[in-house]
């Protein structure tokens, strides 16, 4: 069993896309309305490398991004929030930056994600192969990595050179359909996936998928433990989550927040924790940051540009009331 304190050393590398977000502006326009648009970074693994870094952790990311305007925007974006991009390759030809054209607002929320030939699905196993994996706390990557190839066979590549250097592998499960050839294909992968890793975080809706079965997501979630995970997070929107390690289960509620959009909160929940995992933070009162952080960032416009900073959570966490389980 690996050494999660390890994650003391608070150098995390991070596998996954960086993308183009566009936000419909002002705040509460339908897309079909706007007339301008807020732009920002986005992309699940670039978005949690940026919140790691407001909270005080060292992030590297790990992709590909086109070699054109929108790809140097990434790349600038990455500066600009103290990520580390040795690791992040440009590529030409045809491939494209991930984009998502979205609204912020909280009720029958619109986004539009063009993922054609995206240039992070073209990361290969010789992106990952000689990367300083020894010297980091712990390899992060999202489910998106793993919906095609060659980006998917470097992944797990990747996590079989971390388990040889016995660094903590931590996965967010993040399924998205659109990008899969099939439900089922993603399902395998998936659990495939998860029971290579340390730390799994997902909803309920991610772990009924894993199952094969609705109402069954639990249950696969606990046989992750069986499998050797040491931290399993089963997140179920409103009614909070359950946490599960080989010691046992813990339930916990949800902050109560005014908030502006749905999105985000994953990527931030999953930054928080760490973060507060890194600092020597007990697990409880990790999955407690990592709510408030998820909290603060549903309730800002923009994912990367909403990450908290710690005295954010906890200025959050010392007023916010935090809603039973």
């Amino acid at each position: 069993m690996k050494d999660l304190a390890r994650l003391h050393g608070k150098g995390f590398l991070v596998i996954g896309r960086a993308g183009l977000d566009l936000y419909a502006d002002p705040p509460g326009t339908r897309l079909e309305d706007a007339l301008q648009f807020t732009a920002a970074l986005g992309g699940s693994s670039a978005n949690i490398a940026a919140g790691l870094c407001r909270m005080g952790c060292d992030a590297a990311l790990v992709t590909c991004v086109s070699d054109d305007a929108v790809g140097r925007y990434c790349l600038k974006q990455l500066d600009d929030y103290g990520i580390d991009r040795r690791f992040v390759r440009s590529v030409a030809g045809e491939a494209r930056n991930s984009l998502a054209v979205v609204e912020t607002r909280l009720e029958n929320t619109q986004s539009v994600i063009y993922r054609n030939n995206a240039a992070d699905f073209a990361m290969t196993i010789q992106d990952v192969e000689a990367l300083p994996y020894a010297g980091f706390s712990a390899l992060i990557t999202t489910g998106t990595v793993l919906a095609a190839e060659p980006s998917r066979s470097a992944t797990f590549h990747a996590f079989e050179r971390a388990n040889a250097v016995g660094l903590p592998v931590i996965f967010d499960v993040d399924y998205r359909p659109y990008s899969w050839a099939s439900a089922q294909e993603a399902s395998d992968v998936y659990s495939r996936a998860a029971a290579l890793c340390d730390i799994v975080i997902g909803n309920d809706v991610e772990f009924d998928f894993m199952a094969g079965t609705e109402g069954q997501g639990l249950g696969k979630a606990r046989s992750l433990i069986d499998e050797g995970a040491q931290i399993v997070i089963y997140k179920m929107g409103e009614l909070g989550a359950i946490t599960i390690t080989p010691e046992g289960e813990t339930r916990t509620g949800i902050y109560e927040t005014q908030a502006l959009k749905p999105t985000g909160a994953g990527d931030s929940f999953m930054a928080g924790f760490l973060a507060s995992l890194a600092d020597g933070q007990s697990v409880e009162e990790a999955v407690r940051q990592g709510s408030a952080a998820a909290a603060l960032v549903v309730s800002r416009v923009g994912c990367a540009p909403a990450m908290p900073t710690p005295q954010d959570v906890t200025d959050f966490m010392a007023h916010a009331d935090m809603r039973p389980a």
